[in-house]
């Protein structure tokens, strides 16, 4: 079986996630997401039989309402996401905006997921009164009912039963952090939206956010984090501070699908971090930084090019 994506989501870890799981620790019993989003990283970890149990959180109210309906009730939103599917034929546009107009009155989680389906690169907008305000793409009707319905129950099947759920701050998410959980954080990137979408952003700010790794680190909590990247030379966004001691691995992506319409050659690199307490873990030594390419999801030395010495020491037993 595939692993099932029901929440289209932009800036989702879905390609990513199978790296990110290779740096998961065997002993890790719970998985905690901030930032929910997709949850593509916590649907990967379920499948693949990594972890017991999963805190998902995300300040998006509307989207956690989705994700427990998907969960508990997934004939339920199948059903209703199937009803207005049929319904919009002959009249996208006019029923988008329609369906639009009821999810901002209501918050009802069948509507969000329809617009998820059909709104311009499955990215969420809002505007300054928190009024969903995204556009349709015109090309696409949305996954057909009988996708989104194998989706929905897949991952159903996957999350029920060991899935937690909070609508809260990421910091009082984190409050329930332990050393033997693994956290994995995927904020969103700066520069993105900034102070046009605060509802997305929630209110996510730079040195806040270095404070809060560093009582992580403190803690001695083990966890993963995916920020900021790269194309080409042009970096995004402020570098994590390198007093963090965080492990930098770069993940070189492939081609820049922007820089190709732009007539350029320039990779884009994701980077992923890794605390202090989780490198210990892992075993890991002698390293700060690494590049390894999109398709290298090891450890491994030959599979890392890099400017220092790399080891890796064995497991205790």
């Amino acid at each position: 079986m595939k692993i099932p994506h029901p929440i289209p989501y932009q800036g989702s870890k879905r390609l990513l996630a199978p790296f990110i799981l290779n740096y998961f620790p065997v002993d890790c019993g719970r998985l905690i997401e901030p930032f929910a989003g997709a949850a593509a990283v916590s649907i990967a970890a379920a499948y693949k039989s990594k972890v017991s149990q999963i805190i998902l959180n995300d300040i998006n109210s509307p989207l956690m309402d989705l994700w427990k309906v998907i969960i508990k009730n997934p004939e339920t939103i199948s059903a209703a996401y199937k009803k207005l599917w049929n319904a919009q034929v002959g009249r996208e546009r006019l029923f988008y905006d329609m369906v639009r107009s009821e999810f901002n009155k209501t918050g009802e989680p069948h509507y969000f997921l329809y617009l998820l389906a059909r709104c311009v690169k499955a990215s969420v907008r809002y505007n300054s009164k928190g009024e969903f305000n995204q556009s349709p793409d015109n090309r696409r009707k949305g996954a057909h009912p009988d996708t989104m319905h194998w989706h929905i129950c897949a991952v159903s099947q996957l999350l029920r039963g060991m899935t937690d759920f909070t609508t809260q701050d990421y910091r009082k998410t984190l409050e329930m952090a332990k050393p033997e959980d693994v956290v994995y954080m995927d904020p969103p990137y700066q520069g993105v939206c900034l102070n046009r979408d605060p509802r997305y952003m929630g209110g996510l700010e730079f040195d806040t956010f270095v404070a809060i790794l560093e009582n992580l680190n403190k803690r001695c909590i083990s966890y993963i984090l995916s920020y900021d990247g790269r194309t080409g030379e042009k970096s995004h966004g402020k570098p994590i501070p390198n007093n963090l001691g965080l492990l930098h691995i770069e993940i070189d992506a492939g081609r820049s699908s922007q820089a190709t319409l732009l007539g350029r050659n320039s990779n884009t690199f994701e980077s992923v971090y890794l605390s202090p307490s989780l490198v210990s873990r892992l075993g890991v030594v002698g390293k700060r930084k690494l590049t390894t390419r999109a398709a290298q999801f090891s450890l491994l030395p030959h599979n890392v090019t890099s400017t220092e010495t790399f080891q890796r020491t064995p497991r205790a037993t």
